[in-house]
């Protein structure tokens, strides 16, 4: 009851000077918007990179064929290893924090389609894959498991690679042919944002089933393995057992990284996620500032009213009034006049928001119809709670010097104030 009197007494006081009090709060209602829409934009761009990054896969990992860097079994090092198809099950047998595993071999093919020819990067894959590398079907199949071990001649196309092969139509059902075979086209790959990729993103990939690759060139061994451990947290680890099974069939010390280069995409995602908080901090930081500029207004508007009241402090000191009774109101009338401020500018923030249209970042280059690469300004409960926290931390520090001024009034000094 106390506190609610004490917020109507600020309240009143705050109408009494009704010109003073709104230029004020004008300077609170700009800082906070500056706040909302920076933090909006920060937590929008970040995650727009952070998803156009991890457009190569959910936690995943690759690792190619190397050259030893250390002595195992007798050998020198600079030992070349070249995988075997028998490693993939070895892994799937022997690494159980191993989740899903796939061999990937990466060729410039020939694809020939009417009387026209187009070399295509073609990325021969095994059925886990789709999952691991986010491979989404617009139009079409995705590949069975019979299409592996009965070695069909079956291709799935990513968008770009579509359009340079056939121009506008549609391939799924239609056929090209590759060395004098043909191959039926039973999938496209919906339009992907990608932002890295190993041999080039999806977008421009042609997919064929591994075990069907060998009817082209004549291979039967990876050149690459791609895997995704159970959970992000043990992606060190599941390195580690892929590692110590290669390492046992190819003779080399499961500790030589260089045997076996390694692409960990969960430690890059941690490198983003430390971007994306950085970026955070310096736009909130700047806002901050900017709200700042709107406490010093609120700073100085307490400052003449505790002037303006000397003897007003004065009285209720001589009947009794604690100082901290004195501090908690003037404070109070701060927080008053900051928080009704901040509540307009979130308003503000939260209308200019849904008035600025969304900004490109990778919409243009990927033509996405719904705006999935553009940035729209995020007004968020996370963004708001935050603002919240910078607006209460400016009040209460803009609040406490009057508010210490007025609660350490002499009161025969101040009932003599003229």
């Amino acid at each position: 009851m106390y506190l609610r009197e004490l917020i109507l007494q600020s309240w009143a006081a705050l109408q009494r000077n009704r010109l003073r009090s709104v230029l004020t709060m004008m300077g609170i209602v700009w800082g906070l918007t500056t706040v909302v829409l920076l933090l909006g934009y920060g937590e929008s761009v970040t995650k727009g990179i952070v998803n156009a990054f991890m457009g190569i896969g959910n936690n995943v990992i690759m690792i190619w064929q190397g050259q030893t860097s250390l002595q195992a079994g007798g050998q020198r090092a600079g030992k070349l290893i070249k995988f075997k198809y028998e490693d993939i099950q070895a892994i799937r047998d022997e690494a159980p924090l191993v989740r899903a595993v796939s061999a990937e071999w990466d060729d410039d093919f020939p694809y020939k389609y009417g009387d026209k020819v187009r070399s295509m990067s073609t990325k021969a894959i095994q059925y886990p894959y789709r999952d691991m590398r986010k491979l989404i079907i617009a139009e079409g199949r995705y590949f069975e498991e019979s299409d592996f071990t009965e070695h069909r001649h079956v291709l799935i196309f990513g968008p770009n690679a579509a359009k340079e092969v056939f121009g506008t139509r549609d391939p799924v059902g239609d056929h090209v042919t590759i060395n004098g075979e043909s191959w039926e086209v039973i999938g496209l790959l919906a339009l992907k944002i990608q932002d890295s990729s190993n041999n080039g993103p999806d977008n421009w990939n042609v997919f064929m089933p591994f075990e069907s690759m060998r009817d082209i060139n004549d291979k039967r061994d990876p050149t690459m393995i791609v895997f995704q451990p159970v959970t992000a947290l043990e992606h060190k680890a599941a390195l580690e057992q892929v590692r110590t099974v290669l390492a046992r069939r190819h003779n080399f010390d499961p500790k030589d990284d260089k045997a076996t280069p390694e692409w960990d995409t969960v430690d890059n995602e941690k490198e983003l996620d430390q971007f994306s908080i950085a970026l955070k901090l310096i736009l909130g930081l700047i806002g901050a500032l900017t709200l700042g500029v709107g406490g010093v207004g609120v700073m100085n508007i307490m400052l003449v009213s505790v002037t303006e009241r000397t003897k007003e402090v004065g009285l209720r000191k001589a009947l009794g009034a604690r100082k901290r009774d004195i501090a908690f109101q003037f404070l109070i009338e701060a927080l008053v006049l900051t928080f009704v401020a901040g509540a307009i500018g979130m308003l503000v923030s939260v209308c200019l928001a849904h008035l600025i249209p969304p900004m490109p970042l990778y919409s243009e280059l990927y033509k996405t119809a719904n705006h999935e690469g553009d940035i729209f300004l995020n007004t968020s409960a996370n963004v708001m709670a935050i603002a919240f926290v910078i607006l209460a931390t400016i009040g209460v520090m803009s609040g406490m010097w009057p508010a210490l001024k007025a609660a350490n009034m002499e009161p025969v000094e101040a009932l003599r104030y003229e």
